[in-house]
């Protein structure tokens, strides 16, 4: 091995552990639901360069919460064993580290959002971060097994914010988006603490799947995704949106209620219940739903 190698190896794993601080796959789904909103609030395409700043602002504002998400819950980590190669777990990063580069993100989240964007868009993603470290991570996910469903609001603010940055403003349409999202957070995690319910048992996290049986998260699955599919068809007449939405809207819901109903049938049997369909189908129908939002006001009909 040669010297250089030697020496840029340890650089590259703590570079490594600061983007793993930020979970990009996380950061992924939440921009899905952030530019095709910024289309249907313009009505067509927006400005390259808005998209470019709100990508940006968003990424680092998801990134900051999530790498604060992570100094916080470093104890319960250690233990779950889908988290214990995270960067703290591991010491490739210092808790105090990764602070700094949390706190940093925010900054530079909510200053580039105030300044290429709109006011409303950089308290938003402010109030986002608040959401997501205080309310969810230090308050609900410890005590309670509704944390995800009103932890879950955090992952809703990027439709705001891509509204916002269009916009200077919020409208009916954000918030019906907002809803769709906050709906479709619980049953699209609860199937995956469902797999790693002996994570979370040993973690001593309330969540449902943990505290309740089977059939009774299958039955709260179901629930929830029919909310979610009927408050996505709100925004056809009041957007309005037109064929591609209305038939990706209809298809793709038939098919995540379809699976919430096999993971119930299977709950009752008392047989494998196999979660992650479920979860597999809560987000390709969330990136087809957005899709469809971004592609739909730009079509002629």
């Amino acid at each position: 091995m040669s010297p250089t190698s030697t020496l840029s190896s340890p650089r590259a794993g703590t570079l490594r552990g600061y983007i793993a601080l930020t979970k990009p796959r996380v950061i992924e789904l939440l921009l899905v639901t952030t530019v095709p909103v910024m289309v249907l609030a313009e009505g067509g395409l927006p400005s390259f360069w808005l998209v470019l700043a709100t990508v940006a602002g968003g990424t680092l504002s998801a990134g900051s919460a999530n790498a604060y998400n992570m100094v916080i819950d470093r104890d319960i980590d250690t233990v779950m064993g889908r988290t214990q190669a995270r960067p703290l777990v591991t010491g490739d990063i210092s808790p105090r580290a990764a602070l700094v580069f949390a706190s940093v993100l925010a900054a530079s989240s909510i200053g580039l959002l105030w300044w290429l964007t709109s006011p409303l868009a950089a308290l938003l993603s402010a109030a986002a971060i608040a959401f997501y470290v205080f309310i969810y991570t230090m308050w609900l996910k410890r005590r309670s097994e509704q944390n995800i469903i009103w932890g879950g609001i955090a992952g809703c603010f990027p439709v705001l914010i891509g509204w916002a940055a269009v916009t200077g403003s919020l409208s009916v349409e954000a918030w019906i988006l907002f809803l769709v999202v906050f709906l479709w957070t619980p049953p699209h995690y609860w199937p995956l603490s469902m797999k790693y319910r002996d994570d979370y048992a040993n973690a001593q996290v309330p969540m449902l799947a943990v505290v309740r049986e089977a059939p009774v998260v299958g039955l709260q699955v179901i629930l929830y995704a029919w909310a979610t599919v009927v408050s996505s068809l709100l925004l056809i007449p009041l957007a309005p949106m037109g064929i591609l939405y209305s038939a990706v809207a209809l298809s793709t819901g038939g098919w995540f209620i379809l699976e919430s109903h096999r993971l119930y049938a299977r709950a009752l049997a008392g047989v494998e219940t196999q979660p992650m369909r479920v979860f597999g189908a809560s987000i390709t129908y969330l990136t087809l739903l957005f899709v469809s939002v971004g592609i739909d006001p730009l079509l002629p009909w």
